[in-house]
């Protein structure tokens, strides 16, 4: 992955408290496929919420900031305290993302994805509903709409066996 974004912030500049236990912090990472259309994928670290979108611009930093925008307002505040992603070329836009949402983006160390583990995670869980190889151009926002319904209502063992969704919006009201 390219490293020349302008002025990126290393994950080492990350407070300690963004370690995966506090909530608000989130990992941000794209779902590509062969010709380059993308799925946004967010995830909330400590509850495991995840939100995703389908890319219409596929990975240009503009539109891909645009989208962050759009899904993490409503989240904007105490749900929203730092946000972690790689050091892809679409995320270059991660100045005005900071500034829009008033929130920290750290970059990962290049080929530590562990670093972002939470998103990976989540990825992983996405590709069971869209394998390698599909053409992502074709998925429909209602299947991705039920795609993270579905995973949202997952019990997790780390939640003990609460959904992200309860633990999520739980933390916000």
């Amino acid at each position: 992955k390219a490293t020349n974004i302008r002025n990126r912030v290393s994950i080492h500049e990350r407070p300690a408290e963004a370690d995966g236990k506090r909530f608000g912090d989130w990992e941000m990472d794209l779902i590509v496929d062969k010709d380059s259309n993308a799925i946004l994928t967010l995830t909330e670290r400590s509850t495991n919420f995840l939100l995703m979108e389908r890319l219409k611009h596929g990975k240009k930093a503009k539109p891909v900031a645009r989208t962050v925008w759009r899904l993490l307002l409503p989240y904007k505040g105490e749900a929203l305290k730092s946000i972690t992603t790689d050091n892809g070329s679409e995320f270059a836009e991660h100045e005005w993302i900071t500034k829009k949402l008033n929130v920290p983006v750290y970059f990962a160390d290049s080929y530590c994805a562990w670093q972002k583990g939470a998103i990976e995670n989540g990825n992983k869980l996405i590709r069971q509903y869209i394998p390698k190889g599909t053409d992502i151009s074709t998925v429909t926002e209602g299947k991705i709409t039920k795609i993270r319904k579905k995973i949202n209502a997952r019990p997790r063992e780390k939640l003990n066996f609460s959904t992200p969704a309860e633990v999520f919006f739980k933390n916000i009201s």
